[in-house]
């Protein structure tokens, strides 16, 4: 039996992106014995919602990221925050990503790594149904359905934050291990693949003694 976890990410943080990798080399690694659920969560949404000129911290945390991931921050993305008027959205990045996910299920991974690569490498909107068009083609995928999807389920994108919640995610990104007595996070945002799976390992291994 495939053991289940759930990926609570946001597009629009800067941790996800740089831990992103890791996800994804460990889901690979864990193929044949692991079933993974992609959520958003809702990192900049109601009053939180603001240019990215606003937050004076993104600089430093963002080289932090980089120092600790590798992750790349493009020369789109440090357009962007240079110029700082860019509204950071999660509730229309999380509505993208549902449309890719609805679209493609079984690739929802890819597409969240998809999208924070148009953000922070190219500097592309995850508001912007262009963006989704790109995306789509740039995966294989039937973009006329994704901005579909895009249009009409702007509900997804709260459904996704209110399992988020309810799983009691507070921060991003979250890599939950659901066990017979609740969920277990697992490894921390600068774990790399390697230590994703020793920790999978190690808790199973107390789970079967």
């Amino acid at each position: 039996m495939a053991v289940k976890l759930t990926y609570v990410f946001d597009a629009y943080c800067g941790w996800c992106h740089g831990f992103g990798p890791a996800v994804a080399g460990f889901a690979a690694a864990n193929a044949g014995r692991i079933e993974l659920d992609v959520v958003s969560g809702g990192l900049f949404t109601g009053a939180r919602v603001a240019p990215i000129g606003s937050m004076p911290y993104v600089a430093g945390a963002n080289a932090r990221i980089a120092e600790l991931t590798g992750a790349e921050f493009g020369p789109g993305y440090r357009a962007l925050v240079a110029d700082g008027r860019f509204r950071m959205d999660s509730t229309a990045a999380a509505t993208g990503f549902a449309a890719l996910r609805t679209v493609a299920p079984g690739r929802a991974l890819e597409a969240a790594e998809a999208m924070q690569r148009a953000f922070y490498v190219d500097g592309l909107s995850l508001s912007e149904a262009s963006t989704y068009r790109h995306l789509a083609g740039q995966l294989g995928l039937d973009a006329d359905a994704v901005l579909t999807e895009f249009a009409t389920s702007p509900a997804s994108a709260v459904q996704d934050f209110t399992r988020a919640a309810r799983l009691g995610v507070t921060s991003y990104p979250t890599l939950l291990l659901h066990t017979p007595t609740g969920a277990v996070r697992l490894g921390s945002p600068a774990a790399t693949a390697a230590h994703l799976t020793d920790a999978l390992d190690r808790h199973l291994a107390t789970a079967s003694a």
